[in-house]
């Protein structure tokens, strides 16, 4: 299952079927040595208060590959989220930019000896970041998806451009 929904203007809705038990996508959601293989490092997110985002997506690609241009300024960005709610293994919600791009809610359960995971970012700006954060949260859990069932990306940004154009037409933009 690879689904996505706009719920509402500002809202995307994302699920995956991930071959892997909620315990162990857990680990790879809060775990920054994990997540950094599928989104960004930092640190720890699975206590409450909360954690950093260190975006570089070198770690993402099999190949080496150059960041595009229009994404090599944020090589090295730290974000700090806030975590508005948590239960291990179920549910991780954080803001984004300290709301300014709203609240993120990652809700994982057992499905068919795997994890049903299901992705909500409510509160999204406008149309432009509606495809930005649907691309990139696609690509990112199609990585999420290749590690967890033993495989990788070869191309990241390949896989990111691809996901950006297909939301797009998705949803109208």
């Amino acid at each position: 299952m690879n689904r996505m929904q706009r719920l509402a203007p500002d809202t995307l809705r994302l699920e995956r079927q991930l071959d892997a038990p909620p315990a162990t996508v857990w680990r790879w959601l809060v775990d920054p040595e994990l997540r950094a293989q599928w989104f960004a490092g930092g640190t720890h997110a699975g206590t409450g208060g909360s954690f950093e985002l260190e975006f570089d997506h070198d770690r993402l690609s099999a190949d080496p590959v150059p960041y595009p241009p229009q994404y090599a300024k944020h090589k090295g960005v730290v974000a700090t989220l806030k975590i508005l709610r948590i239960d291990p293994p179920r549910l991780l919600e954080f803001d984004w930019a300290g709301g300014k791009e709203g609240i993120v809610t990652i809700e994982l359960s057992e499905q068919d000896g795997g994890t049903h995971l299901v992705l909500t970012h409510r509160g999204i700006s406008g149309p432009g970041p509606m495809a930005d954060f649907g691309g990139g949260w696609t690509s990112h859990l199609d990585v999420l998806a290749a590690r967890l069932a033993g495989g990788v990306v070869r191309d990241f940004w390949a896989l990111h451009l691809q996901s950006i154009a297909a939301v797009k037409a998705q949803l109208g933009g």
